[in-house]
């Protein structure tokens, strides 16, 4: 019986523990098999059909080869959305990276007359030492700044001849960039002349090696026109431009187009160039040049903002009053017109007999009226030859046998009292002589009354009306030193000189700003100034004072350009050493790069010693009450 007790109780024991082993044995199986196949259901969706899964128990196995790092990581990543990151074993492989592809080689050389500096990256293949060698010799063997950097792979197709012409654009361009690579070359450069530029761009286009791409960016300066001048005519030989100036291709083109509806017919040279007086310069040409068609003739002449305009002989009072009238209320105010009405020489229905000279702004003298006969008429062109120049004289006057005997010395009087003025006109008739123009000298009103006295004698009917425009007066519109100086100050707080990148080159974008200081300086009595250089901290401190000083040079060498007198100006780089704000921000950086004017000061004067010994000194040399007066002393 006890027998059969304990059998039974062991049997079921031995079953018992018999089911709980299947149903684990089962339990993970099931667990195996649904993380396998949803695991791998996962990385279908993703497309990771390269990964395999294997379950082994709890653990999920990911094997294959993965095409990327980042393949592998994505199959992790998705694995870990369906079980516990913790259950997963990474045993998967990435394909071996491919050879790394061969960087993209290229120099850039800046060249600044006889400074060159490279910077880049070259084949370790290529010949370095003939290139700083050529290099050398285009810079007359001056320092060179070389930043180049190499790396071990071969050198490209292409690379060497690349080389070559880029060298070779850099020696034809003093002040230049040249961009290099095996494919293709840019050359970012400055020319002397429009001429100049288009020869070295032909010459390099023709020389560039077969299969190069080559670009060019070369910018020559426009030239300073002074003054800025303009004169159109029409008359019996048609329409045509004297001179033309404009400071755009638009404004050019205005001013062409202008004169195209007022009669110019086939091309006409109108000269793109700086120093115009106003942005309006255009605009204010086109509307005279209408004003000469509209009265079907004559003449007008731009000298900077001043305006003459002279119609043709015999033009209706009417008419022209009309016609200046509209002109008048249209120009832009920095403009002033001076308009003469030229009466009808033949027809003497127009009113007595006059003569009338008229002085222009830029100098031009016309000879308009009668005068006595062919020996008078040469002897009043004569005499204003002499004092105008032959080539500003222009004798439109007929012969009138009639005239009183003492026209010719009124004729010749006005002229010579039109010669103190700055311009205007002299105009004779029978009863009178008048006088009327603008002068830059406050002595010339009574200098020209004083003249005409003695000319003409006692009893002589004439009047002066001239006009004293300090704007003319060589001397009172003339700024004081520090006037000029605070004038270039405010332009350059609102626009600074800009170089082109690591050299002394001013970029195009600057040249109006040159231009506007050298407007000033003009102005200027002699002055003693520095004009100084600085930069910002970054890069080495000698290269910073180089190019701080080769930037001055090239703001001095723009104002000798622009025809100032620079005798008393000296250009100083001070490089890093003198900045106005920090460098540790970009802001700043950019404050510092700048060029200044800076007067020079006068040395001072020494004055008497005023210690108290010198004090005591007089003191002791004075005599008192009580000393003795010497021989010849007052007693």
């Amino acid at each position: 019986m006890r027998v059969s007790s304990f059998l039974i109780l062991t049997t079921t024991f031995a079953l018992a523990a018999l089911l709980s082993f299947f149903a684990a044995r089962f339990s993970v199986t099931l667990v195996e098999e649904t993380s396998e196949y949803s695991v791998r259901q996962a990385l279908d969706l993703q497309g990771l059909t390269w990964a395999e899964v294997e379950a082994n128990g709890l653990q999920v196995l990911l094997i294959g080869t993965a095409p990327s790092e980042a393949d592998r990581f994505v199959a992790i990543s998705t694995a870990g959305t369906v079980v516990d990151a913790a259950r997963i074993i990474d045993d998967m492989d990435v394909t071996a990276l491919a050879a790394l592809a061969a960087p993209r080689f290229s120099i850039e050389i800046l060249r600044n007359d006889r400074e060159v500096s490279l910077i880049g990256l070259i084949p370790a293949g290529a010949d370095r030492a003939d290139l700083l060698a050529r290099l050398g010799r285009i810079s007359n063997n001056e320092d060179i700044a070389d930043l180049l950097e190499s790396a071990d792979y071969d050198v490209p197709d292409g690379w060497e001849n690349a080389v070559d012409f880029g060298l070779q654009a850099l020696e034809a361009l003093p002040r230049s960039k040249i961009s290099i690579d095996a494919r293709s070359v840019k050359v970012t450069a400055m020319a002397d002349s429009a001429e100049r530029k288009r020869k070295i761009e032909n010459s390099l286009t023709r020389d560039a090696p077969s299969g190069l791409r080559v670009g060019f960016e070369i910018s020559s300066p426009r030239p300073a026109i002074t003054p800025f001048s303009l004169r159109f005519l029409r008359d019996e030989q048609g329409a045509r431009f004297d001179s033309c100036s404009a400071d755009s291709d638009d404004a050019r083109s205005k001013i062409l187009g202008a004169a195209r509806k007022a009669g110019l017919v086939g091309e006409a040279e109108c000269q793109i160039g700086l120093g115009v007086p106003s942005p309006n310069w255009a605009d204010a040409a086109a509307l005279t040049i209408a004003a000469v068609a509209q009265l079907e003739g004559g003449s007008v002449t731009f000298s900077d903002a001043d305006i003459t305009l002279i119609s043709p002989a015999g033009t209706d009072q009417r008419d022209f009053d009309r016609i200046i009238g509209a002109l008048e209320n249209s120009l832009p105010e920095v403009f002033a017109l001076h308009a003469v009405l030229t009466p009808d020489p033949a027809d003497t229905s127009q009113g007595p007999a006059e003569f009338i000279a008229t002085l222009s702004p830029e100098g031009l003298v016309q000879l308009n009226g009668r005068l006595n006969d062919d020996s008078v008429a040469q002897t009043a062109e004569s005499f204003a030859t002499a004092r105008f120049g032959s080539a500003n004289v222009s004798n439109r006057a007929r012969t009138d046998a009639s005239l009183q005997n003492d026209w010719p010395l009124r004729v010749l009087s006005g002229l010579e009292a039109l010669s103190l003025l700055s311009h205007g006109s002299a105009r004779v008739t029978a009863e009178d002589l008048i006088i009327s123009g603008k002068t830059g000298d406050k002595s010339a009103r009574a200098a020209i009354t004083n003249l005409l006295a003695q000319k003409l004698g006692e009893g002589a009917r004439f009047s002066v009306n001239v006009a004293y425009l300090e704007k003319l007066d060589p001397v009172a519109s003339l700024l004081t030193p520090q006037a000029c100086e605070a004038e270039i100050a405010a332009i350059l707080e609102k626009r600074k000189i800009s170089f082109e990148p690591g050299s002394g080159t001013v970029d195009a974008s600057s040249l109006s700003t040159l231009d506007d200081i050298a407007k000033v300086l003009k102005n200027c009595a002699d002055l003693r100034m520095i004009i100084a250089g600085h930069t910002d901290s970054q890069g080495r401190e000698e290269m910073n004072e180089t190019l701080s000083k080769s930037r001055a040079l090239a703001v001095l060498n723009a104002m000798r350009d622009r025809k100032i007198l620079t005798s008393g100006f000296e250009a100083i780089g001070y490089g890093e050493t003198r900045p106005i704000a920090s460098n540790d921000t970009e802001e700043g950086r950019e404050a510092n790069r700048r060029i200044e004017f800076k007067l020079v000061p006068p040395e001072p004067i020494e004055s008497p010693p005023t210690t108290l010994e010198s004090f005591e000194k007089t003191e002791t040399s004075t005599p008192t009450d009580d000393t003795t007066p010497s021989e010849g002393q007052d007693q």
